[in-house]
């Protein structure tokens, strides 16, 4: 009874991961589908393949009695980065991808499905199996926010600034809190305890030491952004690390990702369409660069990744009903709603470390030993989820990671000082 009742919760989980995502690609025109105007931002199409190529590839070939593969060519073009799994097309590529067609992925997807459900059904799961089923959830859902935030990028560099979609409201507020959330020293366990999904680079439970600080109780908003702006933040090296400034020189930045100033007026675009900026908003698509920046500038710093684990699990052990995800339609990040202190959604927050294993953190065998673990360089690590995560996807370990220049996904901050 109880393999019977897990088989059918994973289908059902299953079934709501793989319907979000057409959900999420149904406002696009055809066109929208293939567009790929930089290297990180894949068109939508692909992301649509690749999620069904995983399933396909790590869960119905090797698993599945008899199951024969959609099309032979395919795992060449939607395999992202896994070297076991075999050739495939440069990333820098997936724009050139006219065939296949929206109709024939969309049909690829639904064949997978049938497959997926047939097998879910019948199938006497083994721990390693949920498990491996799971992870191929989590993985879509890590896509589905990837699509959020490529399809902003397509239409947010479009001249026309087409809007995707209509946000939800928000309630409006004329004032935020400006308050500090200290922590004492001391030693404190870093990693994923107990039950529930995790990925391998949250293992590796261990003690590490934190002196006395205390963090912001709410993210940096638009309006303390334009202040470092129009104090000529981004024309003063003394406030860049020496990479940050080349990065500032080389892009001839001035201002965030979206930015417009129209007629003296700060304006941004958002999924919405373009509109002037909210200041009481968190400030999002800061790289590290520009985080790392306004800190400096501000006479405070980034917190480390440990800080913002210690604090997250003091002052926020649990999701607050006004975390701001993807679930809740508004797309973008919100103001601080009644004290809350926007520890999870709203935007992915910068912290002070390199994205590094853990003490005791051991690859995984196979494919999937493929999925982190050889990222572990040259990333800094982000916290927390945001307005494109979706709520069940985040937990206070959860360690995302980019370069120091990314900015295309919902990335913001807070800021941090020692006591």
């Amino acid at each position: 009874m109880n393999n019977l009742i897990a088989v059918q919760t994973i289908l059902e989980q299953y079934q709501a991961v793989r319907q979000l995502t057409e959900t999420i690609c149904a406002p696009l025109m055809i066109e929208d589908y293939v567009v790929q105007p930089m290297a990180d931002v894949s068109p939508p199409k692909w992301h649509i393949g690749h999620v069904t190529w995983f399933f396909e590839t790590f869960v119905l070939v090797p698993h599945k009695k008899g199951y024969k593969v959609f099309n032979e060519q395919y795992p060449f073009v939607f395999n992202s980065y896994y070297e076991s799994a075999g050739a495939r097309i440069l990333r820098t590529n997936r724009g050139n991808l006219t065939r296949p067609s929206v109709e024939d992925i969309y049909k690829y997807r639904a064949y997978v499905d049938e497959h997926m459900k047939e097998w879910l059904s019948t199938t006497a799961l083994t721990e390693a199996l949920h498990d491996l089923v799971t992870i191929g959830l989590h993985h879509e859902q890590q896509h589905q926010e990837l699509l959020f935030t490529d399809i902003k990028y397509i239409l947010g560099t479009n001249p026309l600034l087409p809007k995707y979609k209509d946000a939800a409201p928000i309630e409006q507020v004329t004032s935020l809190s400006n308050e500090w959330l200290p922590v004492e020293q001391g030693n404190y366990q870093i990693g994923h305890q107990g039950d529930g999904f995790f990925y391998d680079n949250e293992q590796g439970v261990h003690q590490v030491y934190l002196h006395d600080y205390q963090i912001q109780d709410r993210l940096v908003t638009n309006g303390e952004f334009i202040e470092f702006v129009e104090a000529g933040g981004y024309q003063q090296f003394q406030h860049w690390l020496s990479a940050g400034w080349v990065w500032v020189k080389e892009n001839q930045a001035t201002q965030p990702l979206y930015w417009y100033k129209i007629d003296g007026e700060w304006h941004h675009y958002k999924l919405s369409g373009l509109e002037k900026i909210n200041p009481y908003e968190p400030v999002t698509h800061v790289n590290f660069y520009e985080a790392s920046a306004f800190a400096l500038w501000s006479g405070k710093r980034l917190p480390t990744e440990f800080e913002w684990e210690i604090a997250c699990r003091h002052y926020a052990p649990t999701i607050a009903n006004e975390a701001n995800f993807s679930d809740d339609g508004h797309l973008h990040p919100i103001p601080q709603q009644n004290g809350h202190h926007q520890l999870y959604g709203d935007v992915w927050e910068w912290t002070n470390s390199s994205y590094l294993p853990y003490p005791y953190y051991k690859k995984a065998e196979g494919a999937l030993g493929e999925y982190n673990g050889k990222f572990m360089i040259d990333q800094m690590v982000l916290r927390g989820g945001s307005c494109a995560t979706s709520r069940n996807h985040i937990r206070p370990t959860y360690r995302n990671f980019f370069p120091t220049h990314s900015n295309w996904q919902f990335m913001g901050f807070r800021l941090a000082m020692s006591l």
